[in-house]
């Protein structure tokens, strides 16, 4: 019959494949983009020599965000990373907590200008 989803000659491919595509979203229907943003934060405390930045980049990359992280001559951390703005609010969270043996005193976040970067690195 016209129409029927089980009509002969129709491979069980073909017949998965059309209901994939009322399954999903297709490029442009309804999707949700969340805003790309680069935020900078300085992140102050007991944060140097207790593997800060390796934790930081591991997260950072966990969460698929771009930037870097380096380590400051007053003894704080700056990271900056870009992505979409969850994903930035959760890396904040990360860093108001840090990895064992840190002591957070406190994270100021900034927005700066996105550079693009889809990579995440430790800086000297």
């Amino acid at each position: 019959m016209p129409g029927d989803s089980l009509a002969p000659g129709r491979s069980s491919k073909a017949r998965r494949a059309e209901a994939n595509s009322r399954r999903f979203l297709q490029p442009g229907e309804g999707r949700q983009t969340s805003s790309f943003e680069r935020w900078r934060l300085i992140v102050r405390g007991q944060v140097q020599g207790v593997g800060y930045r390796a934790a930081c980049c591991g997260r950072a990359r966990d969460l698929g965000l771009g930037g870097w992280v380096r380590n400051l001559g007053d003894g704080s951390v700056e990271v900056q990373a870009e992505g979409p703005s969850p994903d930035l609010a959760e890396l904040r969270l990360w860093c108001e907590r840090g990895p064992a043996g840190a002591q957070v005193a406190g994270v100021a976040v900034t927005t700066v200008g996105s550079t693009g970067q889809d990579w995440f690195e430790i800086r000297s």
